[in-house]
């Protein structure tokens, strides 16, 4: 049996993973898959994907593209998610700030440099005409974090998964202002090269239950409900989100690669472009 630690936010469009291990999938496969949850997002998972305390993570497009770059040994074997992800855009419940245009000069709640809440607070001040080059960050670490820096006051707004965080805006934590879609499939799977290499038949076996489980996975009978009840959703949401969100079982686009490293070459996020065999392998 050999051991391959995965790690990925526990967030709903994960739960395929649960799934898989709950019906010991991987076991049968003869892989000891060792799920881990990293609440502090794509920051965190670069970090332990140079440490080697993750071999593989269900990581943000964006953020393992730029980690990549910047010297990350790992390399992208597949898109997870294709559809975009949907931030939503969100200050604190008494916050002075009533409108998007507000933001323009507010300081950003982030979980870590490098997450996807930074990268993308960028992206949407270049959306919006914005100066991203000057934007000013919070480093908050989580979405707990988040809570505490928007309710004192020690940050302005903050960017996270829509469906996750409106439960929080339901009960009057948050006000959301907006929202901002990934202009690229949203998740991908990335893998240390070290494994890569020594262990590239069990990676295409672990590939392919993933695969399977999430090509089914909309189409279980009650799905929506157990989501709801496992993220303290409400069900219309899941649903809602559920009819948005698209998995996938295939390599990434070299035409997407090029999209996301321009934008974060436009915006002074990276200092040097990839080719797509520098930043993708096959399995």
């Amino acid at each position: 049996m050999q051991t391959i630690k995965v790690v990925g936010v526990p967030e709903h469009f994960n739960y395929p993973w649960q799934q898989a291990l709950d019906k010991d999938l991987f076991t049968a496969s003869g892989i000891d898959l060792q799920w881990t949850d990293v609440p502090e997002g794509t920051g965190k998972m670069c970090q332990m994907l140079r440490e080697g305390s993750a071999d593989v993570a269900i990581i943000l497009t964006e953020g393992i593209v730029r980690d990549i770059l910047a010297g990350n040994p790992s390399r992208i074997v597949q898109e997870y998610v294709a559809s975009p992800l949907l931030w939503g855009i969100h200050v604190g419940a008494a916050s002075r700030f009533k409108q998007l245009s507000d933001l323009n000069g507010a300081k950003v709640a982030i979980s870590r440099m490098g997450s996807g809440s930074h990268l993308m607070a960028c992206v949407h001040a270049e959306q919006q005409g914005w100066e991203a080059q000057n934007l000013s960050f919070e480093m908050v670490h989580t979405i707990d974090g988040a809570v505490e820096a928007l309710t004192k006051g020690t940050a302005d707004y903050f960017m996270w998964e829509h469906f996750m965080t409106k439960p929080l805006v339901d009960q009057g934590v948050f006000r959301r202002l907006a929202d901002c879609p990934t202009p690229w499939p949203c998740f991908v799977i990335a893998v240390r090269e070290e494994i890569l290499h020594h262990n590239q038949p069990l990676i295409a076996q672990m590939l392919e239950i993933i695969n399977e489980q999430t090509q089914s996975f909309k189409l279980q009978s009650g799905i929506d409900v157990l989501l709801a009840e496992k993220y303290h959703q409400q069900v219309d949401d899941i649903r809602v989100w559920l009819s948005s969100t698209e998995w996938s079982q295939k390599a990434l686009n070299p035409e997407v690669l090029n999209q996301v490293q321009n934008q974060l070459w436009a915006l002074g996020l990276i200092d040097k472009k990839g080719t797509f065999a520098d930043i993708t392998a096959s399995v």
